[in-house]
């Protein structure tokens, strides 16, 4: 594909759609183009990752260790960010994944994007504040729940004094 293409397939990435046309140019020319045939293993669950995949043609089975082999657990299409926070930070990828059929990936090193986010403050701090602002929304689809297992918890314990009460 040519770099026009890669440019367009990186600017639909949610974390990197605030890129401005010569930092997504910079970004594309500097990351690797890989390709993949089918049935060929991206990356390993527990592998360490080093940075991010954008899927820029054909699909990805994302799949989970279970009990009896590997599970599929999701389909990553054309224009998925696959480790998106191995981007930002040292991680492991929580799956593996698998070429089905021919894949083409962009791979954004940490290096590389740390160097972009560096090179451009701005950009860290539009991505800091998206972050940001999908934790406090995290945190606030949590809060019901943390309160019901609080109401859970007194009751748990005011049975439990009951009970040693009664005997």
């Amino acid at each position: 594909m040519s770099l026009v293409q890669d440019i367009a397939i990186l600017q639909k990435i949610p974390m990197l759609s605030d890129f401005a046309d010569d930092q997504l140019r910079l970004l594309a020319f500097s990351a690797e183009s890989l390709d993949y045939p089918n049935g060929m293993m991206l990356f390993d669950e527990g592998e360490r990752a080093d940075g991010g995949l954008v899927i820029a043609e054909g699909d990805v089975s994302l799949q989970r260790r279970g009990p009896n082999g590997f599970e599929e657990i999701d389909l990553a299409q054309t224009g998925t960010l696959l480790g998106e926070t191995a981007m930002l930070v040292d991680a492991t990828r929580p799956c593996r994944a698998i070429a089905i059929g021919y894949v083409r990936v962009i791979r954004i090193r940490r290096a590389l994007f740390k160097r972009m986010i560096q090179e451009y403050p701005e950009l860290a701090q539009r991505l800091f504040e998206a972050h940001a602002a999908r934790y406090k929304l995290t945190a606030s689809a949590l809060a019901p729940i943390g309160e019901r297992m609080a109401v859970l918890e007194r009751l748990s314990v005011s049975k439990g004094l009951r009970g040693s009460n009664e005997t």
